[in-house]
């Protein structure tokens, strides 16, 4: 929830929070809100109903509906089997404790029947042999639907997985990753679990209650009748119940998406967390979030409990009034005993799977929210040049010249121009650095390069063609970056080198690596590149870090190399190092350096000072040192400071 101010916001109580949140919640419900749920960024969605989430699960389900059908067609059979066996508490009432005349079919079918003790011998034998046949094939086919479950958990993972890596950067970046890593593992799993709550529980429910039905047809009809008149209030508590409780789900499930990212942020920041002695903040912080999620919880839990509330007030009723009935019925020999008992046997098999369902509703309604928030992000569109396919580019047919024309851009979501009317030609293979003040936008001008976004007006060429009409993909297998912000895996240092080329050799590896100099200290390690570094590479230091990035950039042998204060975290001596080596690397190659400390770009083929947004000188180093313009002005405070 946005505030106007943060600071407030931060120290809320929960029961503030869970205040405000009711009264939002409220207004959403009485105008009909289509935004995302409370508390996330206002992604506009379209409100789906049952039926909506209902025929896109079935897409989902895609190759499993095989086993889903082999599942329901075993528990069909298993259902139908576990209802012959009550049908023998009546036989064995009526004709072998009341010793009442037996029927011919009974006679004809078990010879001998007229021995009471032969005939309740006989009924055991078939009552057991049947419930055995039925667990078996009950569970040869929950075996199928269990299998399928986790199938769909993977496949759903994946699906999201491969849709989330593919989004628009920032809309990456409002996720967070411990949001995401939320949306993995509960939201996806929760939409497996709908195969059992959602087709395998109702689906036995189904067979098991028709064929109750059909048995009690045969004992009194108007006993059928009152059993069936209970399904209308079925139906309509879940229909009132559904449209409020769903809806309250998604929000849960959306505050734990927030408590998981903030813990993941904080845990990633932790050096900076102990540095301003804000581990007790972050902790109040994570506790509010968990109490605002506690007490929607409780919430949506009374309103689940109104469920309860009328199942457990109504069996009761129903079945005492019914009992009464049968009862009166038996005394007036319309009945007998036996099919008052079977009847009250179905009867129960009747309720059961319904209120079973009834008890389950929660969870269902949970994991359809999980389903509603799962189609809602695959249906966000994809990052620019995903949409549509593009020309594929070879490598070795390209020369690297970016041509920016008329180029205007500002961030989604935001007001600010932070590059305006930028026409630069960078030819094959040269040299350009990037100056200016923080915020002038030089990195914004390099994630265009990368095509991280796309130009708000204008456009940008790669040896005179548009790259919004080049495949995606093809173009970035063109690129090596090497940032201010290193980001290194947890995994072994040869890993990290080696996740810029896929299967990439050895041999490859050490040579990027005695390029970047980041030989020197990884020999000294006592497993050299089978060290594991840690999450984000914790185990080293600020420069070996950067040289592993550098090492990496060098194994991509990139057409197109972008520097953003690529040795800002070295010492002198291991600057002047990788500095002659990043000499070799851009030879033939079109490269964009950034940079703050403007000696060690003097070199370069051309230098472009951007202020504003906007490109205001280009030269060499001698050119604009000549000129006496803003590029002097920054030569000349570097210089003093110094």
């Amino acid at each position: 929830m946005s505030d106007s101010n943060p600071t407030l916001r931060r120290h809320d109580s929960s029961r503030t929070r869970f205040l405000e949140y009711q009264a939002k919640r409220k207004a959403r419900h009485r105008i009909g809100s289509h935004y995302a749920p409370i508390g996330q960024s206002e992604v506009r969605r379209r409100e789906r109903s049952f039926w909506d989430l209902l025929s896109a699960f079935f897409k989902l389900l895609g190759p499993l509906r095989t086993s889903i059908i082999f599942a329901l067609a075993t528990l069909t059979i298993g259902t139908m089997l576990r209802l012959l066996p009550p049908a023998g508490t009546k036989l064995v009432i009526d004709y072998v404790l009341n010793q009442q005349p037996l029927p011919n079919w009974l006679v004809k079918t078990w010879p001998g029947a007229e021995e009471r003790l032969h005939l309740l011998f006989a009924i055991g034998v078939v009552v057991a042999g049947v419930s055995m046949v039925s667990s078996v094939v009950h569970l040869w086919g929950r075996w199928f639907a269990t299998k399928a479950v986790n199938k769909m958990q993977m496949h759903v993972r994946r699906r999201v997985f491969e849709h989330v890596v593919r989004l628009p950067l920032h809309r990456v970046y409002q996720l967070k990753s411990g949001g995401t890593a939320s949306i993995l593992r509960d939201d996806a799993g929760g939409v497996g679990d709908l195969i059992f709550s959602m087709l395998y529980n109702p689906w036995r429910a189904i067979v098991q209650l028709v064929g109750s039905l059909l048995i009690l047809v045969a004992v009194d009809w108007r006993l059928m009748v009152g059993g069936i008149l209970i399904l209308p209030i079925v139906y309509f508590t879940h229909r009132t119940w559904v449209t409020r409780i769903r809806p309250i789900f998604k929000d849960v499930r959306a505050q734990r998406q927030e408590i998981d990212s903030h813990a993941t942020e904080a845990f990633g920041g932790m050096r900076v967390v102990r540095t301003f002695n804000r581990e007790r903040s972050e902790n109040s912080r994570f506790v509010r979030g968990n109490n605002l999620m506690a007490r929607q919880s409780l919430f949506v839990w009374w309103w689940s409990r109104g469920i309860d509330l009328i199942w457990d007030t109504l069996v009761p009723l129903a079945t005492t009034g019914l009992l009464m009935y049968g009862g009166y019925q038996v005394l007036q020999e319309q009945i007998t005993l036996g099919d008052l008992t079977m009847f009250l046997v179905y009867l129960t098999m009747l309720l059961g799977p319904i209120a079973a369902l009834a008890n389950s509703a929660t969870l269902f309604q949970n994991n359809l929210a999980g389903l509603d928030r799962i189609l809602s992000l695959l249906d966000e569109p994809l990052e620019a040049g995903r949409q549509e396919a593009g020309r594929v580019i070879n490598k070795n047919e390209v020369t690297g010249a970016i041509t920016f024309a008329d180029v205007d851009f500002r961030y989604p979501e935001g007001e600010k121009w932070i590059l305006k009317d930028i026409n630069l030609k960078v030819n094959a293979g040269e040299v350009i650095a990037l100056v200016g003040r923080s915020g002038s936008g030089k990195t914004t001008l390099c994630n265009l390069v990368a095509r991280f976004y796309d130009p708000a007006q204008g456009c940008i060429e790669l040896d005179g063609k548009d790259l919004r009409t080049i495949d995606l993909s093809s173009y970035r297998r063109l690129l090596g970056i090497v940032e201010q912000d290193v980001f290194l895996f947890d995994g072994t240092i040869a890993e990290n080198i080696g996740y810029a080329r896929a299967n990439a050799s050895t041999e490859s590896i050490l040579e990027a690596a005695r390029i970047a100099h980041a030989d020197e200290f990884i020999d000294n390690l006592p497993r050299k590149y089978d060290t594991l570094i840690g999450e984000r590479g914790v185990r080293l230091s600020g420069g070996q870090r950067q040289r592993l990035a550098i090492a990496r950039a060098v194994l991509a042998d990139p057409r197109i190399l972008i520097l953003d204060e690529a040795t800002s975290n070295l010492d002198s001596e291991s600057e002047r190092f990788i500095q002659d080596g990043l000499q070799q690397l851009m030879k033939g190659r079109t490269c964009f350096v950034i940079a703050h400390r403007l000696s060690t770009i003097a070199h370069v083929d051309r230098i472009v000072v951007i202020e504003d947004g906007r490109v205001i000188e280009t030269g060499n180093h001698a050119e604009l040192v000549a000129k006496g313009g803003r590029y002097q002005e920054m030569l000349t405070l570097q210089t003093q400071a110094n």
